[in-house]
């Protein structure tokens, strides 16, 4: 549980979550606090309760960031108190202790990955504003859809119960670590390891005391983050790219043989030689660049799904290319070059996720045959 400043929530947070104990049976409940050392006597108060809770830790370090907390802390977790279960949970009151036994008991049944979420069906955020929802589910949408990441509704939940064996895997070197994109980059790595991931429905209701450190750089390291996550499953991303870049090549071949050597009208010739292009890039990546995606679409149903997104990427490149030259006062090549870029990967998303999707078998949210309640899918919670 990393801390910052939360004195007064940690007062009543750390007893709630130790009031849970009773109620599990197979494993020993610790909690570890780790405190950025905290100007408001955060340590003062912990130091207290570690008097009345035995199993009750504590370590400091300076201030570089929630990521960097709980990298410290599941460093120190993995060395000094060989866990089974680690659990990620806030120490602001806005996580529900009392599923801490749901928790535990769904990862006996065989998740590897438990999240309490937010936004799936039966979460609720009843004290977010209207634009601070907007933001965490656009936030969440983005993460899926340009990082690459499966459906999962809440991937910045920070309330978590993760197996230990799977936790190790993970490369702790590339998760982003100031702010709270730590939580998505993890996810993506415990993910990329083979994690059985469920969502567990939570109420998450505004914090009772102190404030939200959520900041402007925490924003942006946000935004950097999606790409570091497109990029780091990148082959297929690169492959797109060159069969795009060849297309230019197609496009222009195309065009100076129909007007230069077959005397083909300029106002001809140019949509003649975008169609084949078009056409050449449908063909490499079907034989290329997803040549190992099964998938239940057609051919020619590719095809045209194929045309609609290099369609709708033309809109993006276009529509970016007026805002930044229009409203921003950007540079026209600059602007046009951030247009294409744009366009490029709006084309490449809903290629990836439309044209070429995947067939995904059931989600885990559904697979209770091992026996284990199924939060997600309406189950009722205690």
């Amino acid at each position: 549980m990393p801390t910052y400043n939360e004195a007064e929530n940690v007062k009543f947070v750390i007893p709630g979550i130790f009031a849970q104990a009773e109620k599990i049976s197979t494993h020993e409940l610790h909690v570890l606090v780790v405190d950025d050392n905290s100007p408001d006597g955060t340590q003062d108060v912990v130091s207290g309760l570690m008097k009345q809770y035995k199993n009750l830790h504590l370590i400091s370090g300076k201030k570089e960031g929630l990521g960097e907390a709980y990298k410290r802390g599941m460093a120190y977790a993995s060395e000094n108190l060989s866990p089974d279960l680690v659990f990620e949970m806030d120490a602001d009151g806005q996580h529900d202790a009392s599923l801490i036994p749901l928790f535990i008991d769904l990862a006996n049944h065989g998740f590897s990955l438990v999240i309490g979420s937010r936004f799936a069906p039966g979460g609720s955020t009843p004290d977010f504003s209207f634009r601070r929802k907007l933001i965490s589910l656009v936030g969440n949408w983005m993460i899926r859809f340009l990082g690459g990441l499966p459906r999962i509704h809440d991937c910045t939940s920070g309330y978590r119960c993760i197996k230990a064996e799977v936790l190790e895997k993970c490369e702790f070197g590339f998760l982003s670590t100031r702010g709270y994109s730590f939580q998505s980059s993890l996810l993506f790595e415990l993910l990329r390891n083979g994690a059985h991931v469920i969502e567990v429905p939570i109420v998450f209701p505004d914090r009772q005391y102190g404030e939200s450190k959520l900041s402007m750089q925490d924003q942006v390291e946000f935004l950097v983050n999606i790409a570091k996550l497109r990029f780091r499953q990148s082959e297929e991303f690169i492959k797109f790219l060159i069969v795009g870049f060849s297309g230019v090549f197609v496009n222009l071949g195309i065009y100076i043989f129909l007007t230069r050597v077959l005397g083909v009208a300029l106002e001809v010739a140019s949509p003649i030689a975008i169609e084949i292009s078009i056409i050449t890039n449908f063909l490499l990546n079907h034989y290329w660049t997803f040549n190992d995606r099964t998938t239940e679409t057609s051919f020619f149903h590719k095809l045209f799904r194929f045309h609609m997104a290099a369609g709708v990427a033309g809109v993006v490149n276009y529509a970016v290319f007026l805002l930044l030259l229009n409203v921003f006062n950007m540079h026209d090549i600059l602007s046009n070059i951030i247009g294409i870029c744009a366009g490029a990967l709006f084309n490449y998303f809903l290629n990836s996720y439309w044209t070429w999707k995947k067939i995904e078998a059931g989600t885990d949210a559904n697979e209770s045959e091992q026996g284990a309640p199924d939060p997600a899918s309406g189950a009722k919670l205690p």
